[in-house]
C-alpha cells in the first residue's frame, strides 16, 4: 500500500468543494467522473494504462482518521462537515480499462460513479497515480520496443522524484522492463531486483584487479563487473577476462561486464572480441549511461553487441515528457448528461454514462475505438468526433468491449494483477496493435471515434448552453 492514509492527498479545493456539496444538501445527487488524456506523450502513437491496482488499494482503504479530522478542523472546515467526515468511505462504483491495456487519446479509460461528493473527491489522487504510472509504463515500453529481445533493467531510483522512484519502478515492469535496483520495489511489488556494482568498490581498492577479484569471490556466480572506472580497453576489460577465466577454473562463470561511458558502440565492439578471442563468448556485456529508447535503437542499429541495458533517469522521469495530461471531466450530475465547453473544439468534453468498444480485424489487431452511449448496441460506423465529414464503417469488424466494472458499491470485486501479470497482458495487446502505430517517428494516428447518437447529444448540449 503506498499510502497508510490516502485521504489528505489531494488539493485543497476538493475539500473545500465537497464540504460545499455537503452544505448545500447536494452532496447525495449521482455523479460520474470520466478519467482521459487528450495527448499521447513522447510523439508517439499509443499509451499503456498503469496504476489501477495502486488506486484501487487507495480507494479501498479511503476513510478519515481522527488526526486528519483535527487537521482540516484546524484549517476552517465545520464540525458537521468533519462529522460527516468521520464514517465516510466510497460507496461507488469504477468502471476501467484492464491495467496493461493500450489505449488512446480522447477515450475514456476509467468511469468512476456514485454520488457528487465520493466521486470529486477522488480527483487529485486519482490523476496523481494513473497519469504518472501510466506515463512511466508508456516509456518503459517504448524503451523495450527498442531493445527487442534483449533484456531492460530499471536502474533510476536515484534520479526520480522522491517516493515516487517505488511507482515509476512498479509502472517500468508493467511497460515490459524485466526487473528493477530498486530494493523496496520488489519487496512491495515482487518483482525481480537485480544490479551490478558502482565505481567505488573499484576505487576503494588497491587496484582494479584486486577489486574484481574480491567482488568474484563474494559472487561467484552473480558478478557483473563494471570496466570503465580507469581504463575500458586496456585495463577493465583485461581485468574483467583474468577473473573471469580464474573463476572459471573454479566452476563458476562470469555473468558479464558493464559499461558505463564513453562510445558503447565501439566500446562493445571491442570488448566482445577480447571476450570471444579469451574463450568468453558466455560472457555478456551491458550497458547504462544516459540510455533511451532512441540511443537504444541507435546502438543497435549500429550493431552494438549489447545484451542487457540498464536505464535510469530518462525512464523514470519520463525525460522527454514529464507528464501526462490526463483529466477526470465531470458527464452526467443527477441523471442529466453534462459537458465541459471551450472555446477550444478538442477540450469539449464528452458527455453522459459512455462505453468503449474496440473494433479488430479479421486476424485479431487492433482497428479502432469507438464511444458510445452506455446503452447503444452495435454500430454501423463511428465518427470523428470534431471532424463532421470523417467517419468509419464498422459493421464488419469484430468488437470488444473495454470497460469492466472493477468496483461494486465500493468493494473491490477484481483480483488485483501484479505487475508481472498487467505486463505480460500489455505485450500480448502490444502485439495487437500494428507496426505503423508503434514507431517512433511520426506514428500513424490510431482511430478513436463516437457514435451518431453520442455526437448528436454532445452538439445539442453545446447548442443549449
Amino acid at each position: 500500500m503506498l499510502l497508510d492514509k490516502p485521504t489528505l492527498y489531494t488539493d485543497f479545493y476538493e475539500l473545500t468543494m465537497a464540504q460545499g456539496y455537503f452544505l448545500s444538501g447536494r452532496h447525495e445527487q449521482p455523479a460520474n467522473f470520466d478519467y482521459f488524456f487528450r495527448k499521447l506523450p513522447f510523439k508517439g502513437g499509443y499509451v499503456v494504462f498503469a496504476g489501477l491496482s495502486d488506486l484501487l488499494e487507495i480507494v479501498n482503504d479511503f476513510q478519515f482518521h481522527e488526526d486528519e479530522l483535527a487537521y482540516l478542523e484546524k484549517q476552517g472546515f465545520k464540525k458537521e462537515f468533519l462529522s460527516y467526515l468521520e464514517d465516510f468511505r466510497f460507496q461507488g462504483n469504477i468502471w476501467s480499462v484492464k491495467e496493461g491495456e493500450i489505449v488512446f487519446a480522447n477515450e475514456p479509460v476509467l468511469r468512476v460513479e456514485g454520488n457528487i461528493l465520493e466521486t470529486q473527491i477522488l480527483e487529485t489522487v486519482l490523476l496523481n497515480t494513473l497519469n504518472f504510472e501510466s506515463l512511466i509504463a508508456t516509456k518503459a515500453s517504448r524503451i523495450k520496443l527498442a531493445a527487442g529481445d534483449k533484456s531492460v533493467l530499471d536502474f533510476g531510483l536515484r534520479r526520480s522524484q522522491g517516493l515516487g522512484g517505488l511507482q515509476a519502478s512498479k509502472a517500468a515492469v508493467i511497460g515490459g522492463v524485466e526487473g528493477s535496483s530498486n530494493v523496496m520495489a520488489g519487496k512491495m511489488y515482487d518483482i525481480k531486483v537485480s544490479g551490478t556494482m558502482a565505481h567505488s568498490w573499484i576505487q576503494s581498492f588497491e587496484d582494479e584487479l584486486l577489486a574484481f577479484r574480491t567482488y568474484a569471490e563474494h559472487y561467484p556466480d552473480a558478478s557483473i563487473l563494471l570496466v570503465d572506472t580507469y581504463d575500458t580497453l586496456k585495463s577493465g576489460v583485461p581485468n574483467a577476462i583474468k577473473v573471469a577465466k580464474e573463476i572459471e577454473e573454479q566452476g563458476h562463470q562470469l555473468l558479464a561486464i558493464r559499461l558505463d561511458s564513453g562510445d558503447l558502440a565501439y566500446l562493445a565492439r571491442e570488448s566482445r572480441k577480447m571476450l570471444d578471442e579469451a574463450g568468453l563468448d558466455y560472457v555478456q556485456i551491458a550497458a547504462s549511461n544516459q540510455l533511451d529508447e532512441h540511443v537504444i535503437k541507435s546502438l543497435l542499429d549500429q550493431g552494438a553487441p549489447i545484451d542487457l541495458f540498464g536505464v535510469g533517469t530518462k525512464l523514470v522521469t519520463a525525460y522527454d515528457h514529464p507528464a501526462l495530461d490526463g483529466v477526470y471531466k465531470l458527464s452526467s450530475i443527477n441523471n442529466n448528461p453534462t459537458l465541459k465547453i471551450s472555446e477550444n473544439v478538442e477540450k469539449i468534453t464528452l458527455p453522459d454514462i459512455k462505453k468503449v468498444v474496440r473494433y479488430l480485424n479479421e486476424d485479431g489487431s487492433f482497428n479502432c475505438d469507438g464511444v458510445l452511449l452506455e446503452d447503444e448496441e452495435d454500430q454501423d460506423m463511428i465518427y470523428h468526433p470534431h471532424v463532421i465529414h470523417k467517419s468509419t464503417p464498422v459493421s464488419q469488424l469484430k468488437s470488444e468491449p473495454l470497460l469492466n466494472k472493477v468496483v461494486d458499491s465500493g468493494k473491490i470485486i477484481i483480483s488485483l494483477p501484479t505487475p508481472e501479470e498487467s505486463s505480460k497482458y500489455a505485450q500480448k495487446r502490444l502485439l495487437k496493435l500494428n507496426q505503423e502505430h508503434k514507431r517512433f517517428d511520426n506514428p500513424h494516428v490510431y482511430k478513436v471515434g463516437v457514435s451518431k447518437k453520442l455526437r448528436e447529444l454532445k452538439d445539442q448540449l453545446v447548442q443549449n448552453s
